[in-house]
């Protein structure tokens, strides 16, 4: 019964680390779409992040340009710690350094292709039922997927009413997930329920 709860606590801290971290890579995400800094949500998500992201703009420096290596470095690292925390707490030995490593550079990819993923069916629901929204959520969601959607679009123009482009790219996140996010799982030799997939 002990041993029970205490799996069931670690998959609880698991999952909540899993979601921060989901939040992290949302923060870098919006920077590097340069989404709309004073949006509310995009406050609030800053305010989420920034306690353990400030441990990190220390020593490298505030956002340079589109991406925050203080978002990324402070994601990274709290997946790696939370992962020899686990290790440390069930008692097993810690994989090799180099495992723990790539199955930081997996989670930081699982989430955000998770991202991506669940963006893009927020557009298209929008696109359906409400087109031309300008709550801050829409605004945040469109800002966010645009950069991917854009280059697609040159390649795959709308045929008429129908745009294909999101079938392209949720085809694409499928495939990175797969082959990149798995491949990455498996030379971590950690398991994929800890990495977060």
């Amino acid at each position: 019964m002990g041993n029970s709860l205490g799996s069931a606590g670690l998959m609880l801290v698991n999952s909540l680390i899993n979601i921060y971290l989901f939040i992290l890579m949302l923060r870098f995400l919006l920077q590097a779409s340069q989404a709309d800094y004073y949006n509310p949500l995009s406050q609030s998500v800053v305010k989420i992040t920034q306690p353990v992201v400030g441990l990190f703009q220390g020593f490298l420096g505030p956002v340079a340009g589109r991406f925050d290596l203080a978002t990324l470095a402070a994601a990274f690292v709290l997946k790696v710690l939370s992962m020899v925390g686990i290790f440390m707490v069930i008692g097993v030995g810690l994989p090799p350094i180099a495992g723990l490593l790539i199955g930081g550079v997996a989670a930081l990819a699982n989430a955000i292709l998770k991202i991506y993923f669940f963006a893009l069916i927020v557009m298209i629901i929008l696109s359906w039922v409400a087109p031309n929204a300008s709550h801050p959520g829409a605004l945040l969601v469109m800002q966010l997927v645009e950069p991917i959607m854009a280059p697609v679009r040159k390649v795959i123009p709308p045929l008429g009413m129908i745009d294909l482009s999101p079938i392209v790219v949720f085809i694409a996140i499928n495939l990175i997930d797969g082959l990149v996010v798995g491949a990455l799982v498996r030379a971590a030799g950690i398991s994929g329920a800890l990495v977060g997939l």
